[in-house]
C-alpha cells in the first residue's frame, strides 16, 4: 500500500473508531457487504476511488447507492473512505475489509469475548492445516462460495462465538489468500486489538503449561509489551524452537543451528 493510501486508511480507522458494541457487529458486517459489492462491480469501485472527481461528488454517490441499505453508522465510515485519496480501488477495498474486521473485533472486546475469538481463530487455522482435505474444500477459490460457507457454518456451529464465525465466513467468501494465513492474520489482529504482539512458535515437542509462561514472559520482556504465543508442533525441528514475531526470526532449533554450521562451512 503506498502512502496516500496509507494516509486515507489511518484516516478512516479513525472514523470508524466509534464503531462499537452490537452497533459495531452490525456495522462491521454492513462493510462486509459493501466489500462484497465493489469486488463484483468494477465500475462502481472505479468510481468511488477516482481521485480525479471531487470527494463530495464520490460521497454522494455512494449514499444514492446504498442509502437504506446499510446501517447510518457504516453508510457514514464507508462515505467518508470514498472522500479520501486512494493510489487503487483495491486499497479502498481492502481497507473497507480491515475496517470491518477491527469494529467486529472490537465488539467482542466489549462483549468480554475477544480472548476467546483470537483463540478460536488460531485453532481453526491448525484444524485447517492439518486436514488437506479441509484446506482444499474451504480454500479452493473455484469452488462454490455458498457450498465452502455452508460446510465453514457446519464446522464451527456451537463451537464458536458469532464474531468468529463471521470473521471466518468473510475470509472464506472473499478468499484473496490461502485460507490458513488468512486465519492466522484474523488472529494476529485479534491480539494487536487486545495491545499484545504475537509470537508465533514452532516447537519440536509439545511445551507445557510452565513452559509457555516463562516464554510468554521472556518474550514480553524482550518486546516490552505483552506477548501472546500461537504454538505449533514441528516436528522436523529435530529439537529447540523457532519464534516468529512479526517480521523477526529467532532460531533456536537444532536444525536452524545446522544450517547455520553448514553455512559457515560453505562460505
Amino acid at each position: 500500500m503506498h502512502a496516500t493510501s496509507r494516509d486515507a486508511l489511518t484516516a478512516v480507522r479513525e472514523n470508524a473508531s466509534s464503531m462499537t458494541g452490537e452497533a459495531g457487529r452490525t456495522a462491521g458486517a454492513d462493510l462486509f457487504s459493501v466489500v462484497a459489492l465493489l469486488d463484483g462491480e468494477r465500475v462502481l469501485r472505479r468510481a468511488l476511488a477516482d481521485g480525479s472527481t471531487e470527494p463530495a461528488e464520490r460521497a454522494a454517490l455512494l449514499r444514492a447507492v446504498l442509502g437504506g441499505k446499510i446501517s447510518g453508522q457504516a453508510l457514514d465510515v464507508v462515505a467518508s473512505a470514498v472522500e479520501q485519496q486512494w493510489s487503487s480501488p483495491a486499497d479502498l477495498v481492502n481497507s473497507l475489509e480491515l475496517v470491518g474486521r477491527e469494529a467486529l473485533l472490537r465488539s467482542a472486546q466489549d462483549a468480554g469475548q475477544l480472548s476467546a475469538v483470537e483463540d478460536e481463530l488460531f485453532r481453526l487455522g491448525r484444524i485447517v492445516a492439518g486436514s488437506p482435505t479441509l484446506d482444499r474444500a474451504l480454500g479452493d477459490s473455484t469452488a462454490d462460495t455458498t457450498r465452502k460457507r455452508e460446510l465453514l457454518k457446519a464446522l464451527l456451529s456451537g463451537k464458536s462465538t458469532d464474531v468468529t464465525a463471521a470473521l471466518a465466513d468473510q475470509l472464506v467468501g472473499r478468499q484473496r489468500e490461502e485460507l490458513v494465513d488468512g486465519l492466522n492474520r484474523l488472529a494476529s489482529l485479534a491480539a494487536t486489538q487486545r495491545e499484545k504482539s504475537v509470537a508465533h512458535v514452532h516447537t519440536a515437542v509439545v511445551l507445557t503449561a510452565p513452559q509457555e509462561e516463562r516464554l510468554a514472559a521472556t518474550l514480553s520482556r524482550t518486546y516490552g509489551r505483552e506477548v501472546t504465543l500461537h504454538v505449533e508442533v514441528d516436528t522436523m525441528l529435530t529439537g529447540g524452537l523457532v519464534i516468529q514475531v512479526g517480521d523477526e526470526v529467532i532460531d533456536g532449533s537444532i536444525a536452524g543451528r545446522l544450517d547455520e554450521l553448514r553455512g559457515k562451512l560453505a562460505g
